[in-house]
């Protein structure tokens, strides 16, 4: 790849992350925030695409270990919004407390 297209691919990555952190610290409900995360995790993604013309074999460990992360952080958050819409019938992130306890 050229230095151009390089540098095309990790602006519009961090275009992308720029965007998913400005939405997650914005976001009203565990909504928007799962898909902020999601988007900064596709930034990351985007960023890997240049390494496999360089070094392929550790760009693949890197890519598997990118998406195992992001599989289960994605789990995690969708297990936490299942149990906060039971437990308090609404997603909205005012409805969360400190550490997640009430006393």
């Amino acid at each position: 790849m050229h230095g151009i297209e390089l540098s095309i691919i990790y602006v519009t990555s961090f275009a992308i992350l720029l965007v998913g952190y400005l939405t997650a610290i914005s976001s009203k409900d565990l909504i928007r925030l799962l898909i902020a995360l999601e988007l900064m995790f596709g930034a990351v993604f985007m960023s890997l695409i240049p390494l496999f013309s360089a070094f392929s074999n550790a760009s693949f460990g890197i890519a598997i270990i990118t998406i195992f992360t992001s599989s289960s952080e994605l789990l995690v958050l969708i297990a936490a919004i299942v149990t906060l819409d039971r437990q308090k019938k609404n997603i909205y992130t005012s409805s969360v407390t400190i550490g997640g306890d009430k006393l």
